[in-house]
């Protein structure tokens, strides 16, 4: 009988790879505490330490994938989704913060606040429902909820509460139509300059979040500028499908 035990216990015994591949889904439900945290400084108002949170949640997000795709985690760990595990966290640090936020700050006045809280957690719950959300060179589909980083960037640029909802607005329409909006790591076509223009725009946000988000005017601006390319570049992009594609494999990916 302890001989059947000892052989059951030996042939559950965990491989190298195994507790690789297991050492990402712990990397990537970090963000969850990092969530956590974020939540705990909007309850408090603290914006500035809110957004060092979402930032660091975002990086968690941007690393955590190529380095599972290296080690094959899917497969190691079949019975375990990463896929599912890096949602949950994405919905709760991409849509529910930002919104808890904009409500909470009152950014746009009471009702206006709301409602926007109310449109973005809706239309982005039915937004990651959406199995077809990737196209065939890993541009998003729609707005891919990025609300941290649109919340992030209204909290900088301030640009009045109804220009503010506008964009929320809008946002969240595109979140069901048909427009690409981009990948910057995983998309190949124009890869080098996009990734440059988004770690550009993570650069400025760092500097916003130095300045305790009372960014001078040059700031406001330039984080602007870099945000609006990083939003329109995919459609762009869609429209004109050779656009960066010489001498490049549109089918890769990292």
């Amino acid at each position: 009988m302890k001989s059947k035990i000892a052989d059951k216990i030996k042939a559950k015994k965990v491989t190298a790879p195994q507790a690789k591949a297991f050492s990402v889904h712990l990397l990537t439900a970090s963000g969850s505490f990092l969530a956590f945290l974020s939540i705990v400084a909007a309850s408090d108002g603290r914006w500035t330490a809110m957004f060092w949170w979402l930032g660091l949640a975002l990086f968690v997000d941007g690393i955590d994938g190529p380095i599972a795709r290296k080690l094959e985690v899917k497969y190691v760990l079949p019975n375990w989704s990463g896929e599912l595990l890096d949602n949950i966290i994405d919905y709760v640090t991409y849509v529910l913060i930002p919104a808890f936020a904009l409500y909470q700050s009152g950014f746009m006045g009471q009702n206006l606040s709301f409602i926007s809280g109310a449109i973005i957690v809706v239309s982005s719950a039915i937004y990651y429902a959406d199995t077809g959300m990737k196209t065939r060179e890993n541009f998003f589909k729609g707005f891919p909820v990025v609300w941290n980083m649109v919340v992030f960037t209204l909290f900088i640029v301030r640009p009045g509460e109804w220009v503010a909802f506008s964009i929320v607005v809008f946002s969240a329409i595109l979140s069901f139509m048909p427009i690409y909006f981009l990948h910057p790591v995983r998309v190949v076509r124009l890869r080098m300059l996009n990734l440059s223009i988004f770690l550009l725009w993570c650069v400025l946000g760092v500097t916003a979040l130095y300045y305790s988000l009372d960014a001078p005017l040059w700031l406001r601006v330039a984080i602007s500028v870099a945000g609006i390319y990083m939003y329109c570049i995919g459609a762009v992009m869609q429209f004109f499908p050779k656009l960066g594609s010489s001498g490049e494999n549109v089918k890769g990916s990292i």
